[in-house]
């Protein structure tokens, strides 16, 4: 009853001066609800062009909330979700050691076990590549793969299997791969063209449209495959044999 009609005055008297106006700001109340007035009230007032930003607490349940209510939304301020990690204050990160190169370039694979399956690391210097769908040019998987291992010979059928549940297997025909991991820094140089802030905008943004929606969604989304190769899953299992081999002996 205030806000907008304060605004549209203000934008008049911008107009009338030889300003464009930019827009407003919503950061409390009903989002969805006020957004559509207020753009309605913008439109007839011949404000077509104004952009209406929302702010307040918002993160992407809000923001995704706010969408399919059909908010007219142009601009999202997301400020302290974003910068607090309200849902993981803590970031835990941990060294597992993967492999051990002596003085003469000799390299020995480790592993690291556990009574957790899924912890239980993958031993080695590895590498990873992702399967895209020729038809559709969407990511499908990944797979990790030991970095001395040879190239894929994409004209024949790739058959990916599932790390642990290795009953479960996925072929693919027409499709084409991509190595995701390059070199930055070699023999202590740097061999990188480090990218710029949009460039890196812009990459973010192609990699996201390759994920089909389903993987993307924020209620029970579908999940992604990642994958060994068989040359590293054999690596990984005839390590655990040894070890497990061992520890009976003694």
């Amino acid at each position: 009853n205030q806000g907008v009609p304060n605004a549209i005055k203000v934008f008049k008297h911008l107009q009338e001066n030889g300003h464009k106006p930019k827009g407003i700001r919503l950061d409390s109340g009903d989002l969805a609800y006020l957004s559509k007035k207020a753009r309605k009230m913008m439109d007839e007032a011949g404000f077509t062009e104004t952009v209406i930003c929302a702010s307040g607490d918002l993160d992407e349940y809000s923001i995704n909330s706010l969408k399919n209510q059909g908010a007219k939304i142009n601009v999202w301020g997301v400020g302290t979700k974003l910068i607090t990690s309200a849902d993981m204050p803590a970031l835990g990160g941990v060294y597992k050691l993967a492999a051990i190169i002596d003085k003469d370039g000799n390299i020995t694979p480790k592993i690291k076990l556990s009574e957790n399956v899924a912890k239980i690391t993958n031993p080695g210097f590895k590498n990873i590549f992702r399967v895209y769908d020729k038809a559709t040019g969407k990511a499908e998987a990944d797979c990790i793969f030991l970095r001395d291992e040879k190239e894929i010979d994409t004209s024949k059928p790739l058959v990916l299997t599932h790390p642990i549940e290795r009953w479960k297997k996925i072929t693919f025909e027409d499709y084409e791969i991509r190595t995701l991991q390059v070199d930055v820094i070699k023999n202590g140089k740097l061999v990188y063209k480090m990218p710029t802030l949009n460039e890196i905008r812009e990459y973010t943004k192609q990699e996201l449209e390759s994920f089909w929606d389903e993987y993307k969604r924020l209620d029970k989304p579908h999940l992604y495959k990642v994958d060994l190769s068989d040359a590293l899953y054999e690596l990984k299992n005839n390590m655990l044999d040894k070890i497990r081999s061992a520890k009976v002996k003694n």
